[in-house]
């Protein structure tokens, strides 16, 4: 069983509450994705609308994988510069496979059709993403190709005492 990709399907209340459901899931098993478990739904909420803002106002696009069930496993967003001076390269946000499809290769699977989808923008030479040290993020990433470009050290704080580092990663298109 594999995930079947969609970049940029339509927002729909069922796409909408299964990325919530996701990102929900993903925290709570302890994934990097800007929260620290326990959280609620209604605690990503916010954090969702403002992706969907971006949807709908064109700055944000959304790559989702669905399972055999038809389910939200997978999601990344993918946002476009503002900048003038750097419109050739994209970030890669929320990056979250299910914690129960984690260990079946989605994760790659994941990275390949952003790959795939970013390359389908007009200027887009390059992705960039960045990931919270400390966890082996940064040798998954590196394995679908990126390259680690830069390091904040201690940049996240998790929790008090608990610092982590902010790892900026690039993969070029060409």
């Amino acid at each position: 069983m594999s995930l079947t990709f969609t970049f940029d399907p339509p927002v729909t209340p069922d796409l909408r509450d299964g990325v919530l459901d996701l990102w929900t899931d993903v925290s709570n098993a302890g994934g990097s994705v800007g929260f620290v478990p326990p959280v609620t739904r209604e605690d990503i909420r916010p954090e969702l609308l403002k992706h969907l803002t971006g949807m709908a106002e064109g700055r944000t696009r959304i790559l989702v994988g669905r399972d055999a069930e038809g389910r939200v496993a997978a999601t990344a967003f993918l946002a476009l510069n503002t900048h003038r001076l750097m419109t050739h390269w994209l970030w890669l946000y929320t990056v979250m496979v299910h914690p129960r499809h984690q260990g079946r290769g989605y994760g790659r699977d994941l990275m390949s059709a952003a790959a795939a989808a970013a390359r389908t923008v007009d200027g887009i030479e390059a992705i960039r993403l960045t990931c919270r040290g400390g966890l082996g993020l940064e040798r998954f990433y590196e394995s679908c190709g990126y390259k680690e470009v830069g390091r904040v050290p201690g940049a996240i704080r998790v929790a008090p005492g608990d610092d982590r580092d902010d790892v900026v990663l690039l993969l070029p298109l060409s």
